[in-house]
């Protein structure tokens, strides 16, 4: 049987959120995917987020996709920083209340890296447990001392090594700055939207999802 996301509307802290969610009967656990840059044309249906949809699919768990504000059909105007962790963190509430028995994962790309992992901090400081984080080609240099990095979670962290958006090299320095275990892996010849990649990508998430 054919399994469609189902859009969704969501209420957001400054008006309703567009999402697209998607749930998988006997579930192993849900993961929500944060997006790219939403001022460079970022969206929920970028084709990284996509394939990161597809992945968490095939590997058992429902998914919420989601517009931050000002993007689609999203009320509001960009914020460019604390306000898109805000709208993630209603869009995991809003999936939680729905899977309240399940496993929560966290995955954001590029400027969705970033959200991910500031909101993976914000839910783990008010006692909520994450069960996985996925950093892929994240904006590390957003994560200012303004926002706490997560504690407990396992962390993957997933760099194209010919990134052109985000300098491979941050990311690397960050990830040696980073004082917890962590996962880090590199793409080779990979550039930031994982053209002709995006099966390696797959490849890369769809064991440490499945274990």
């Amino acid at each position: 049987m054919l399994v469609r996301e189902t859009p969704c509307v969501i209420d957001g802290p400054i008006g309703p959120l567009e999402g697209l969610h998607l749930e998988v009967e006997n579930a192993r656990g849900v993961v929500l995917i944060c997006h790219p840059n939403p001022v460079q044309g970022g969206t929920m249906l970028n084709k990284v987020v996509s394939t990161l949809q597809r992945t968490a699919r095939d590997a058992g768990y429902s998914t919420l996709r989601f517009n931050y504000r000002g993007v689609g059909q999203s009320a509001g105007s960009s914020d460019m920083g604390a306000g898109e962790v805000d709208d993630g963190e209603a869009a995991a509430q809003w999936l939680r209340q729905r899977h309240p028995q399940l496993p929560l994962v966290l995955m954001g790309f590029s400027f969705g890296g970033f959200v991910a992992t500031a909101l993976a901090g914000r839910l783990e400081s008010q006692g909520v447990d994450i069960d996985q984080l996925f950093m892929i080609a994240p904006a590390v240099m957003r994560l200012t001392e303004q926002f706490a990095l997560p504690q407990r979670c396992p962390i993957t962290l997933i760099q194209p090594d010919a990134d052109e958006v985000i300098d491979p090299r941050v990311v690397y320095e960050w990830s040696d700055a980073l004082p917890r275990p962590h996962a880090l892996l590199k793409v080779a010849e990979c550039g930031h939207f994982f053209h002709g990649k995006l099966t390696d990508l797959k490849d890369l998430l769809l064991p440490r999802l499945s274990n």
